[in-house]
């Protein structure tokens, strides 16, 4: 408990830094850029309009409102994706600051996961347009989707707090990363529905049991297109998967961080 208390205590001490970081990197994300920060909701409209035109001939009969059902899946598996990548790259990244002055080597890894988060908020921008447009309904049910995004922001954390000192040992786990994360994105039913899947027992009890992503999905996907609570196995499933995931990232991330001076 104490040693608890004790990172409780330097997060609070150093969360100033943390926001500088935060704010550094989405400067540095958005400079010279001639929309700023308009990109955040410009290009998840862009690439909603490109996936529609291909996919929603194919499941329009099976899919009301398809540009909504696509974006509430899509803008999950981009910020699992982006903050994880960003944050399996924090250390390497900012190797010549750790080696001059003593910071908490985590602080660089929440801070890039968090500036995604930020960033991901922003781009929700893009789903409240798409939602007026197509004059889908504003359900009350939306005020709990902080609840899923605190959610997957913990997983993200502690996936990220993973991945970061697996980079330092192993550089071409982003290669790796960058290939599952492509199988993650078909393996959730983010352009389709789960029912085209029906036949495939197998592949089915993976996505809804075994696949991370889907809990929230599922989640978000109830609050804010079906406009109804989420089941509460999903909902549920969805903080211990989170937290697991905190746990053991914080774990590994922990017991390996003195070595990493030796390898950046």
């Amino acid at each position: 408990m104490s040693l608890f208390k004790y990172r409780i205590r330097t997060l609070i001490k150093y969360r100033s830094l943390i926001w500088e970081l935060v704010r550094r990197d989405l400067k540095l994300k958005y400079r010279r850029s001639f929309f700023g920060y308009a990109w955040s909701v410009l290009n998840p409209l862009l690439i909603m309009i490109v996936l529609t035109t291909v996919f929603s001939m194919m499941f329009k009969k099976q899919i009301e409102n398809y540009p909504v059902y696509l974006l509430t899946g899509r803008m999950l598996h981009e910020f699992l994706k982006n903050s994880t990548t960003s944050g399996m790259k924090s250390i390497p990244k900012n190797s010549s600051l750790l080696k001059k002055v003593y910071i908490p080597k985590y602080i660089f890894t929440l801070s890039q996961i968090t500036s995604c988060m930020v960033d991901f908020v922003l781009s929700l921008g893009a789903l409240f347009i798409v939602m007026i447009a197509t004059r889908a309904p504003f359900p009350p049910t939306m005020l709990l989707m902080p609840v899923v995004i605190i959610q997957i922001y913990i997983f993200c954390c502690g996936l990220g707090f993973l991945l970061a000192q697996l980079c330092v040992f192993f550089r071409d786990i982003q290669y790796i990363y960058q290939a599952v994360m492509t199988a993650l994105f078909y393996l959730t039913p983010i352009v389709y529905p789960l029912s085209r899947l029906k036949k495939q027992k197998e592949l089915v009890f993976f996505i809804k049991h075994l696949n991370p992503l889907y809990y929230y999905v599922v989640q978000f996907r109830a609050i804010v297109y079906q406009g109804k609570l989420p089941s509460m196995y999903y909902f549920v499933g969805g903080w211990l998967i989170a937290f697991a995931m905190l746990v053991i990232g914080v774990y590994f991330f922990q017991k390996y961080k003195d070595k990493f001076i030796l390898y950046i």
